[in-house]
């Protein structure tokens, strides 16, 4: 019976798996819903009792972040806005030295496409990153604003989701183009080419391919705002696999306004056609009274196969898919020696080892071969064709290709994250193509030459060109601005915005501790907490925050016993150990066995250090690996705790998020990119499925092991890869056993992380694609917290344990640090009294306050806050008093309070009034300190203890202020 029940469960499991492996796509959230839930964002803004906790920036900004489009002023190129990718949009009116953030609060951050039209000050947004990358932020529509970014009305358009492009006509600003690209993981029929004759009110698709071909690029003849050309992309992407061209793909034209479009690349044109045209990219010029159009091609037909030497060049992977045992036998063991070197075999496979491995029957010469093939390869392996220059000189009728080799290491494999070519207004000849470099042309395209600098990052996407100045250009790429004034023979760096992208920080146990953080495009950095935003490091040359890897940063685990050892590393799991004061470093990634197939990565590979011995460090591919002695040597722990993946170009069915349980060592979680979650109790030894209750085929963000409760943890899932924008946060206090949805009042916005206090079980912190939010009550109602803190996406949140600061790690504008302390103590206790006062950090006396060191300086003027908790909106009178003598009023104020946390200012002065007085009480305590006025006029408190009073009607609270 017993047997009969244990196949019975293998079976019932065998068909859940089964059923989670072929799960239909669930629909795409309706663009109304997620209006809705910016309305709810705001309401959960309106009710917050903790919107009112300031924010800081702490950086970093040296490298900047990813540029989607940027619109420069012909007539004083030193003003210009840049739209970042997730980081909003910004202006700066003094060529790039300062900018300013003005889209920071609207339904989105992310941005597509923008257009200005300068004469009337009006800036039009189309939101939605348009570069198809993994964590390219959708957007819901066209913005406007009529007074420079002051202020921004929704215009419409909200199912577009990534704008590619807007076309203003040059001289009716009521009528524009925009080049809708659509949803990007889920068909929809809101894809094409919209045009406006209102200035927005209404729309109308003009058009149309497919609901999974959208437009991508647009251009205008400027002499005839009739003529428009328009560039169609179809491309479908999912968790686990992009496909980046198709049948829809195309260039087409209109010469009605947009009326009617003929498409112009066919058999006869001489423009590539069929399943493998990619994204195309569109510009053109006047010559001669003759126009020109340019277009640059993401081909990703197969190359042709090369004829090979008659001399072999050495092993080869395709050598050995065919090649049986035999044939492998009589192979010279220094060719099969130089494959393996090649290839990055671990030393342990010898020519000599594998050779016997063969021999035995133990492998197949092709296992070699899938020893190293994996969706992450095909990305870089697959011979596309790539970028490819076309040339029309007959308004698109027909095309030729400008050069005659491959334009290799321009878009390799992944074309779909470039796609813009410029040529310059005043010379058709010269031509600039953007990718991982970015190249020029002096003569039509025939050859091309690399101007990046050494200070300009790879990865171009948007570049004007100033037709009043020779050489002047502008460049954004993910590394933020460059401006060259000589055709790209030297840059200037342009990276004051904060507007990192992070995936994840940490913290260590430093007095002045550190934080931690990878960044998509920019590796991995570290730096100090209390880092303030200055430019000073240009003259000591010691920025605060310095790189410590490269690539597409990931995870961070830091040993906070030396604060040195770090466990970092870049996408698909390449990680190492650092040591962050001598730079010693090794690679770590466990390998599989030869005749294993690849062990699967996901591209933001989960590290964990275990807190009860820090030598322990968990890693998750598709399995979970433990090392007991800092990464030298892992164990394989578990076997594949997903659905067993998808046939796809990207690594999928990996393990997305590992937890172990702060009050147990052994109680492991983790959980999957596919939407499974498994707890092991015996530290690896057995796993159980506890997915159930739980929706199906989520994105599993993160899961956290209670630090109160040793069987409450919490989940946070993600549906952002389905388009499905619903938040999705639950909680066990069973191990997992049963589930209960928490955070049923958080708006319509993917949710990235969540965490729980360590000091109060029941505050918890949800970081999601718009905000950051907390709760009071183990997650029954969240409010949002966002006092300087705009509506980026928030990656992670991590609550340092000795000072209780909270720092916000987002996609888009670096780390944000606020105190946790007194949300902390907002207990059932305090928030049920009319009036709390927290205790302040003490004050360190200085000569400085209000003084200057010169009469053309500033005086410093010193500000200390004190924390208090007003049950109601109204004023409070604030007054201060020596502790010794609390009769003594040495100064009274009032502050207006609003419901909730409140930080007020004082600014550390008494009245003079109170001069003599407190100069008494000094003398008498054998004080020999003489109280004078600073050069500001003002009296500032000298060392001691004094008592500020807080009244609230008949409510009073005190607390001590310490002044050393």
């Amino acid at each position: 019976m017993k047997l009969l029940l244990n196949i019975l469960a293998l079976l019932i499991a065998a068909s859940a798996l089964q059923a989670q492996m072929t799960l239909e796509q669930p629909p795409a959230t309706p663009a109304e819903v997620r209006l809705e839930g910016y309305e709810a964002r705001k309401a959960l803004m309106e009710r917050s009792i903790v919107s009112e906790v300031p924010f800081e920036n702490i950086g970093p900004s040296v490298f900047s972040g990813r540029v989607d489009d940027l619109e420069v002023s012909p007539e004083d190129p030193t003003h210009f806005y840049v739209a970042y990718a997730s980081g909003g949009l910004w202006k700066t009116e003094n060529n790039g030295m300062t900018f300013t953030p003005i889209f920071d609060n609207e339904v989105v951050m992310t941005l597509g496409d923008i257009a200005v039209d300068w004469k009337n000050d009006v800036i039009w947004a189309g939101t939605g990153e348009v570069n198809s990358s993994r964590s390219s932020y959708s957007g819901v529509g066209i913005f406007k604003s009529s007074d420079g970014g002051k202020t921004w009305e929704h215009k419409g358009l909200p199912e577009s989701h990534h704008i590619g492009r807007i076309i203003l006509h040059p001289t009716d600003p009521n009528t524009l183009w925009v080049a809708v690209l659509g949803h990007l993981y889920s068909p929809n029929e809101e894809r094409g080419v919209y045009k406006t004759t209102n200035g927005g009110t209404t729309w109308e698709k003009v058009l149309y391919v497919s609901e999974n071909a959208g437009a991508v690029d647009m251009i205008i003849d400027p002499d005839d705002p009739n003529t428009l050309y328009a560039a169609m992309w179809e491309r479908t992407r999912r968790a686990w696999d992009f496909t980046e061209s198709g049948e829809g793909s195309g260039i087409y034209k209109s010469t009605d306004g947009g009326t009617n479009w003929t498409r112009l690349n066919n058999e006869k044109s001489g423009f590539p056609t069929g399943e493998g045209v990619g994204r195309i990219g569109l510009d053109l010029v006047k010559s001669d009274e003759k126009t020109i159009v340019y277009a640059i091609l993401d081909n990703y037909f197969r190359r042709p196969e090369e004829k090979k030497d008659d001399e072999k060049s050495g092993l080869t992977k395709d050598d050995l898919r065919t090649m049986d045992k035999a044939a492998f036998l009589k192979l010279d063991k220094k060719e099969i020696s130089a494959f393996l070197k090649d290839n990055g075999f671990p030393k342990t496979y010898s020519a000599s080892k594998v050779s016997e491995m063969v021999k035995s029957d133990k492998i197949k010469p092709i296992a070699l071969v899938e020893y190293l093939e994996d969706a992450n390869s095909l990305l870089f392996d697959t011979p596309v064709i790539g970028a490819e220059v076309y040339r029309s000189d007959d308004e698109g009728k027909s095309w030729s290709k400008t050069h005659d080799n491959y334009l290799d290491a321009v878009y390799n494999s992944y074309g779909y994250y470039f796609g813009q070519i410029r040529v310059h207004p005043n010379n058709p000849e010269k031509l600039y193509i953007m990718g991982v470099p970015v190249l020029r042309s002096d003569d039509a395209g025939k050859t091309w030459q690399n101007i990046m600098g050494d200070n300009v990052h790879s990865d171009h996407h948007a570049l004007w060109i100033n037709p009043d100045r020779a050489g002047h250009l502008v460049l954004g790429n993910d590394g933020g601005v460059n401006i060259s004034y000589d055709d790209g023979a030297t840059w200037n760096k342009c990276n004051t915005p904060p507007v990192g992208q992070f995936y994840y920080i940490a913290v260590d146990h430093a007095k002045n501790y550190n934080v931690y953080g990878g960044l998509q495009d920019n590796g991995v950095w570290m730096g100090p907490n209390s880092y303030k935003a200055s430019n000073g490091w240009e003259a000591n040359g010691q920025y605060p925050y310095k790189r410590i890897m490269g690539g597409d940063g990931m995870q961070v685990a830091v040993d906070t016993r030396d604060n040195a050892t770090v466990y970092t590393g870049f996408q698909f799991g390449n990680y190492f150990r650092i040591n962050t004061e001598t730079d010693e470093r090794k690679y770590i990634t466990p390998k599989h066995e030869l005749g294993d197939r690849p062990l699967r990565w996901n591209w933001q590979t989960p590290v964990h250090l275990s807190i009860h011995n820090q030598d322990i460090l968990y890693m998750g591919s598709n399995k979970v690996h433990r090392s007991f002695n800092q990464g030298d040597d892992f164990e394989e722990i578990s076997e594949d705790l997903t659905t067993g993946g998808r046939k796809g170009d990207v690594a999928f069915s990996t393990l997305s998020t590992i937890h172990e349980s702060p009050l147990r060592f052994g109680l492991l979680y983790v959980g999957s990119d596919d939407g499974l979650v498994h707890i092991s109790k015996d530290a690896g030894t057995t796993w159980e499925n506890i997915t159930e209750g739980l929706p199906k085929g989520m994105w599993v963000a993160r899961i956290q092991a209670s630090a109160h409760d040793e069987a409450t943890v919490y989940v946070a899932l993600n549906g952002y890869r389905w388009d499905d924008f619903k938040p999705y946060v639950y909680k066990s206090t069973d191990y997992g056993t049963t589930w209960q949805a928490i955070g049923k009042d958080l708006p319509l916005e993917p949710v990235n992380v969540i965490k729980e206090d360590l000091e109060n079980p029941n505050v918890l912190y949800v970081g999601t694609d718009h905000g950051l939010y907390v709760s009071l009550d183990g997650g029954a109602q969240f409010m949002l917290m966002n006092k300087d803190l705009p509506a980026v996406a928030i990656h992670d949140v991590v609550i340092h344990p000795k000072t209780h600061d909270l720092l916000v790690g987002t996609h888009g504008r670096s780390i944000y640090k606020a105190s946790a302390k007194e949300l902390q103590q907002l207990t059932n206790e305090v928030t049920n009294k009319e009036l709390h006062v927290f205790k302040t950090n003490k004050v360190r006396k200085s000569n400085r306050w209000g003084n200057a060191r010169a009469t053309w300086m500033k005086p410093y003027e010193p500000t200390a806050h004190i924390p208090f908790y007003s049950k109601s909106d109204g004023d409070i009178t604030m007054s201060l008093h020596p502790k010794s003598d609390k009769a003594t009023v040495l100064k009274s104020w009032k502050t207006a309070a609003n419901k909730g946390l409140n930080y007020a200012e004082y600014d550390l002065t008494f009245n003079a009034q109170q001069q003599a007085t407190l100069q008494k009480m000094l003398e008498n305590e054998g004080d020999k300190t003489k109280l004078k006025k600073a050069d500001n006029g003002k009296l500032y408190l000298p060392k001691g203890e004094y008592v500020v009073l807080l009244k609230k009607g008949s409510s009073e609270e005190e607390m001590v202020l310490t002044v050393e």
